[in-house]
């Protein structure tokens, strides 16, 4: 990992991010199924991340996404949400609602009494209308360390709208996961590597001593 990457995880500038890390999103009765068994390998890199995090003081927002049963609020506008909507009618799908236990983040990452939950009703990612722009600045963030779902929508959103604030971003590129995993790797190489510092959740958990 180069110098410079150091200076950039000291914990005291550092928050991670998990994004939809959530029972509905990545368990058995998941919307997506398919981002789901391509996610789940990816979970013990993601849960690194967040023990090392805890551990070393570093902040943990869990950015969830939730939806009313009236789906009121909710977007309408592109072809995901739509997708989303028919498989939230699926008999083995529950959906994300507040309280429920699709809705909840999974065991294997848990929600401390020390982690923040900014979850959100609408859109394709949390840096948008959840406050996380303004909890981030709240806790003297400079880096953001994204972990999670999507590669495809949600974490793309995530790192350029984390760049567009003025954080730095730095992706451990095994603790997020996208649909075909190939796409995913060919986001991560060329886009997600010019606006971020790529680095791994070993050498991550490493620079902070876990």
């Amino acid at each position: 990992m180069p110098v410079d990457v150091f200076a950039m995880l000291e914990p005291s500038r550092c928050a991670v991010v998990t994004s939809e890390l959530q029972n509905g999103v990545l368990g058995p009765s998941a919307l997506f199924p398919q981002l789901a068994d391509a996610a789940r390998p990816h979970i013990p890199a993601m849960a690194r991340v967040v023990e090392a995090a805890r551990a070393a003081g570093v902040p943990v927002i869990h950015a969830t996404v939730y939806r009313r049963a009236d789906t009121r609020g909710a977007n309408t506008n592109a072809g995901l949400f739509a997708a989303a909507l028919r498989s939230a009618r699926r008999e083995d799908v529950q959906d994300l609602l507040p309280g429920s236990k699709a809705a909840a983040v999974i065991d294997e990452i848990g929600l401390l009494e020390t982690d923040f939950e900014l979850p959100r009703y609408h859109g394709l990612g949390p840096m948008y209308d959840s406050g996380l722009a303004a909890v981030l600045r709240n806790l003297g963030t400079r880096t953001v360390i994204p972990v999670g779902v999507s590669v495809n929508v949600a974490i793309t959103n995530l790192v350029m709208d984390a760049v567009n604030a003025g954080f730095d971003v730095v992706l451990p590129r095994d603790a997020v996961a996208g649909v075909p995993a190939a796409y995913a790797e060919s986001v991560i190489e060329n886009t997600l590597r010019v606006l971020a510092v790529l680095t791994t959740s070993t050498d991550l958990a490493a620079a902070w001593g876990k």
